[in-house]
């Protein structure tokens, strides 16, 4: 459960974090997201067991993808927040199911991402 907690505090941080360097920081969402993910893969050398440190990382560029999103499709942060929750879910029950469908974060980012614009859709009939 602790595990779960990281990994979906680590997703939305960092699909917050990118969407606002790449958004509000006029960083670009390649920009963004690189210097997201640089950072994240710093945790290797951190004194955390040898399962966060190889996974927090995969975690964090992963949802740095969600963040990627301009601010045209997703108008506001609440949109960024449900879809990095999606992705920690979603990575923490598929681990690597995804591998070889052109990259298993991205995937699951985008899977993420969509489902949480349905989700909109279905719930608030409008934009978040």
């Amino acid at each position: 459960m602790m595990n779960l907690l990281l990994i979906l505090g680590c997703s939305v941080l960092s699909g917050q974090l990118t969407y606002t360097l790449n958004n509000s920081l006029n960083l670009g969402a390649v920009i963004a997201s690189s210097l997201v993910s640089i950072s994240g893969g710093l945790l290797i050398y951190t004194p955390i067991s040898e399962v966060l440190r190889e996974t927090l990382p995969l975690v964090i560029m992963g949802a740095s993808f969600v963040g990627m999103a301009s601010e045209e499709i997703a108008t506001r942060n609440r949109i960024i927040i449900l879809s990095s929750i999606f992705f920690g879910i979603l990575f923490y029950c598929t681990g690597v199911f995804f591998e070889g469908f052109g990259g298993s974060l991205g995937t699951t980012a985008a899977i993420a991402f969509f489902a949480s614009l349905g989700f909109q859709q279905l719930v608030f009939k409008k934009g978040f």
